[in-house]
């Protein structure tokens, strides 16, 4: 593709499950949505008119080949996406927004966690966007969160235990919009076994 270059890598596991659960995610969501956010809200700059025919794990995979993020960003998008639902209760994810969501948290994860990155304007080409909705959608989103990029050491294991149970089909019991952990390190919680849990959703395996 003119101007893109591909990385020719191996879908890695924490692209697969992430996208599993975006995808699954939406589809709930399209079968129970209600009325759209109101056109004021922060929201709405991601409410698209028709549903795009790419699905989330095409376009998920086509921002893995193209975009040459670190995995961490993956699971720092992950993270984002969850802090901006939890914060805006009246909007949830569905097929006519998802795409917008993605392209968006994965370029806010890059420029916080990857040192080299690729401009906006690279990303919307990727995103398949104009350069002007990217920017836009960018400043929509870093308002959206608050502008709290930071993420623990602690919080960053945490999610990624989600994702692994998430891989081997064992998610929690009652999830919420998309999942919370706690910042607070857990004297109880095995520090070995999250690292375990990174090395599975980074590698697949």
């Amino acid at each position: 593709m003119a101007g893109m270059v591909e990385e020719n890598h191996e879908v890695p596991g924490v692209v697969s499950v992430l996208s599993t659960i975006l995808e699954r995610l939406a589809e709930r969501n399209d079968a129970v949505r209600g009325r759209p956010v109101a056109p004021h809200h922060r929201a709405s700059a991601f409410h698209g008119l028709t549903k795009p025919s790419i699905s989330v794990r095409s376009y998920l995979e086509r921002i893995f080949r193209y975009a040459g993020c670190s995995l961490s960003c993956y699971v720092a998008a992950y993270i984002y996406l969850d802090r901006f639902l939890r914060r805006h209760p009246a909007v949830s994810l569905h097929s006519l927004n998802v795409h917008r969501f993605l392209i968006t948290s994965v370029l806010a994860a890059v420029k916080f966690v990857d040192d080299i990155h690729y401009n906006n304007a690279y990303f919307a080409k990727v995103g398949g966007i104009n350069l002007v909705e990217m920017n836009y959608l960018e400043v929509d989103f870093l308002f959206g969160i608050g502008f709290e990029l930071n993420i623990t050491p602690v919080m960053f294991t945490s999610y990624c235990s989600i994702l692994q149970r998430e891989m081997y089909l064992e998610p929690p019991p009652s999830p919420p919009r998309l999942h919370s952990c706690s910042t607070e390190e857990d004297p109880s919680s095995g520090c070995q076994q999250k690292q375990v849990a990174v090395h599975l959703v980074f590698s697949g395996t």
